[in-house]
Parts: structure tokens; C-alpha cells; sequence
């Protein structure tokens, strides 16, 4: 977070820079507010569950203050790209900003109670919801989803959204809903039988022919994986949660390069092209996704081969993507471990998400393992009481 601070801190207008380079130098002072919602998750997060320090509030605030006056278009969704100043330069092109803006004002009502930023989360899951039914009128800037296919990416990111909105504001309508995307994500794109998570598969569920339809992305189905225990905690199915935490050990099996180390950002179920971009690169957040995410999986089964993967995952990571000069992680590097440029064409945004999220995370787990003599099994209790 240091190198946030000193680089990335809109003090003027609130909000974060997110055209940075990996030195910290601003190359545009425009914002996709994508990145600002999640930077407002992680300031509010520091805040609720590391340290309490008022400097993560008082930035998350200016945040907050800036998307509720400049965020959403008359239609109530959420605009792509603003000036610094906050006047719109791109509207609406992604359902996953409003999933990430919905995710951050969420953690800031935790930490403040503010009912506006309360009620601007939860008309966003008004406008949200129903749009979630047919993907094939669905943008999802920058990963666009393959005509007539199902993408896992809505489903899973609104699955969690929705829960910790349901549980923030106390509404059982929002808590359904969200069991009904997890439900869409264990039942129709996770395939137990294939040892896969795909991507994309047919409306329903069935899967899909050609590329598309083989393709899948391990980070994607870790992160997506802890999503899933997260959710499921909460009801005691300790079914699907025995089912998440096999699915990330097969993604883990399956998307490890035993060749040069590192997690594969796709691949395909048959060894053919998988239809994503820059499928054999290493970008940083298949790795911080997964570092939590075996953490937690210990921490709830007591099974070896989680620490075992997390040595693995966590050797790779520290040695090749932390940025010892000025701070943070390289985010972007090629199946033999060297930086490249960006793998994401039109969004090369740096943002404090991925990589302080799961540092967060990870902390309160090895906190409450180290607090413990042993490892209870499939633990069904709730990670954090909303506040």
C-alpha cells in the first residue's frame, strides 16, 4: 500500500490514478471507475479487518464521495471512464464495473454506515439483476462473451457481490439471489465429472462445441472457487463446499506450467487454443487468487496438499513478481517468467485489488490458525460477521 500512497492518491478529487506505470509514474489522469470501485473495497477492507487506521477511511471516503457524484449515468448504471474531475468520457461498457462499485460501497457502508452509499449498492443490484438472466445482451468490457454462449464471469463475481451486499443491508431477496448465481456456478459450469470449471458452456449448462466451450481459466475458477465457500459457509452445504475446494486442487493440477512454474492465465480441456487472450502468459492475479485461496482451503479441510500448493504457488510468486525497487507487483509476465506490456488491450489499469485483498485475507486466516492447536475440518461458520 505504500507505493499507493505515494503514487496512486487522488488528493485533489478523490479516487485513485490507475494509468500508472510499475515506477508509480501517472500516464493518464483519466479513471475507469472498474478500478475505482475496487480500490474503495481494498481501503475500506484495511479499515475493517487489518488495522483501523483512519488514513484507509479518510481515502476511502474522497473514493466513495467521488463515484456517488460521478459514477452512473441517468439510467443508474455505472460509467466506464470519467475525467479526473469526474466528467464523463465513456458510459456503461461493462456489467463488471457496477459488480466491482457494488463490491466496494458495500465494504464502505461496513465501515461507516452510510445509507447513501448503501442505497446507490442496492439500486445497482436492482438495475443488475435482471440484466444477469441473458448474457447474449450482456457487455463485459474487456472479455467480451462468445455469441450465443454463458459466461462463468457474471455469475460468479454477483454470486459474491450480492452475498456481502444480502448480509450488509439484512435483505433475504439480495441473499437469494446471490445462492441462485453460486447455484448457476456449481451446477452449470462446474463440472465435478470433468474435473473442470468451463468458462463458457450453452445457456442451462450443457457444453458448449468447439474452443470456446474447452476453454477455462484456472485463476478464474480458483478465485471463483473461494467465492463459493464464502457462500456456502452460510448455509452449513458442506457439500458444495467439499466441491469447491476439490475444484480448486484440479485447477491447481491442471493449470501449473511443470515446464517454467507458474499458473497458466487459460487453457483448453483438449489441448487446442483456448479463446482467451494471451493464454500461456503469467499475470499476477491467478497467483494472489490462489494464495488466499489455499490458505482457506487448509484452514477448512486440514488437508496437505494444500500447503504443499501453496509452497509451490507462493515460491513462483514471491520470486518472480514483486517490484523490490519502488513497490507493488509486476502484473504482467510471459509463460517463461519476463515482463511484458499489458495483456489486456484497452484496459492497462494498475489497481490495489487482487494483491491486497488476498494479503488481507491471508493474514486473518494464518491469524486465526496461529490462535488455534488444530485445524478444525470443514469449518461451516461464517468468515467475518458483517459489521
Amino acid at each position: 500500500m505504500p507505493f499507493w500512497l505515494k503514487y496512486g492518491i487522488d488528493r485533489e478529487y478523490g479516487g485513485f490514478f490507475n494509468f500508472l506505470t510499475d515506477e508509480g509514474r501517472v500516464v493518464s489522469e483519466e479513471k475507469v471507475l472498474w478500478s475505482q470501485g475496487r480500490g474503495l473495497w481494498t481501503l475500506s477492507a484495511l479499515y475493517n479487518h487489518f488495522d483501523r487506521d483512519a488514513k484507509w477511511l479518510e481515502y476511502a471516503s474522497q473514493t466513495a464521495q467521488f463515484l456517488l457524484e460521478y459514477g452512473r449515468d441517468d439510467s443508474g448504471l455505472w460509467r466506464f471512464r470519467v475525467a479526473r474531475d469526474g466528467r464523463p468520457l465513456e458510459g456503461p461498457q461493462s456489467i463488471y464495473v457496477d459488480a466491482f462499485i457494488i463490491y466496494g460501497l458495500t465494504e464502505y457502508v461496513r465501515a461507516t454506515g452510510d445509507q447513501r452509499a448503501l442505497e446507490a449498492a442496492i439500486e445497482s443490484y436492482r438495475c443488475t439483476s435482471p440484466m444477469l438472466r441473458d448474457h447474449s445482451r450482456l457487455s463485459t468490457r474487456p472479455h467480451p462473451i462468445p455469441s450465443r454462449l454463458q459466461s462463468h464471469g457474471p455469475s460468479m463475481i454477483f454470486a459474491l457481490v450480492y452475498h456481502e451486499l444480502g448480509l450488509t443491508a439484512n435483505d433475504p431477496e439480495i441473499l437469494a439471489r446471490a445462492l441462485e448465481l453460486a447455484e448457476t456456478v456449481m451446477t452449470q459450469h462446474l463440472k465435478p465429472e470433468h474435473h473442470l470449471l468451463y468458462e463458457f458452456v450453452l445457456p442451462g449448462g450443457r457444453l458448449a462445441p468447439g474452443d470456446a466451450g474447452e476453454t477455462f481459466l484456472p485463476g478464474h475458477a480458483i478465485e471463483s472457487m473461494w467465492f463459493m465457500e464464502r457462500i456456502y459457509s452460510c448455509y452449513s452445504n458442506r457439500e458444495r463446499i467439499r466441491q469447491a475446494m476439490d475444484a480448486i486442487r484440479w485447477h491447481l493440477e491442471r493449470g501449473w506450467d511443470e515446464e517454467f512454474g507458474g499458473i497458466f492465465l487459460a487453457r483448453h480441456a483438449h489441448g487446442g487454443t483456448p479463446c482467451w487472450h494471451s493464454p500461456d502468459s503469467k499475470v499476477w492475479w491467478p497467483a494472489t487468487e490462489s494464495l488466499y485461496a489455499l490458505l482457506r482451503s487448509y484452514e477448512v479441510t486440514g488437508e496437505s496438499w494444500c500447503l504443499e500448493w501453496y509452497d509451490k504457488v507462493h515460491d513462483y510468486a514471491f520470486h518472480r513478481y514483486p517490484n523490490h525497487e519502488h513497490g507493488e507487483w509486476f502484473q504482467n509476465l510471459d509463460r517463461q517468467g519476463n515482463r511484458i506490456p499489458a495483456v489486456v488491450a484497452g484496459l492497462e489499469v494498475k489497481d490495489p485489488f487482487h494483491l491486497p485483498r488476498s494479503l488481507i485475507y491471508s493474514i486473518a486466516v494464518l491469524r486465526r490458525l496461529n490462535q488455534t492447536t488444530g485445524t478444525e475440518v470443514l469449518r461451516t461458520s461464517p468468515i467475518e460477521a458483517p459489521k
